[in-house]
């Protein structure tokens, strides 16, 4: 007996997952950690001018800023993928080698964001 394959995703759908990982990250994870740290600290901690403004507000600001923030990121890259696909089959590998490593930056970047902001809360001091 064989089991049917099923279709493999194409590689620039994977794209998809590590945008969300990188927007986890930088938006969710740094949200919670940012408002853990305003709460332990005080909003004057907050390095970011904008986001220590909108810390100095009501919390929904904050949140919708957040969400702003994910609905263009998702909307440009969208933008970005659908331009990957339009590209010519001679340029599509260099430009899909760019957003890999910028989604890898992302990712990375998010890291780093995460631990400077756990940093913050658990210690007081931020590593950056």
């Amino acid at each position: 007996m064989t089991v049917p394959r099923t279709r493999p995703r194409a590689r620039h759908e994977e794209y998809w997952d590590w945008l969300t990982v990188a927007l986890f990250l930088l938006v969710t994870v740094d949200l919670l950690t940012t408002l853990g740290a305003a709460a332990r600290f005080g909003v004057g901690t907050e390095a970011n001018p904008l986001v220590a403004s909108l810390l100095s507000g009501p919390l929904w600001a904050l949140v919708v800023t957040n969400l702003v923030a994910v609905v263009a990121a998702v909307g440009g890259f969208a933008a970005v993928l659908r331009l990957l696909r339009e590209t010519s089959p001679r340029l599509r590998a260099g430009f899909a080698l760019t957003v890999e490593l910028w989604l890898g930056l992302l990712v990375a970047g998010g890291l780093l964001v995460f631990a400077n902001n756990l940093a913050v809360v658990v210690h007081g001091v931020s590593l950056l």
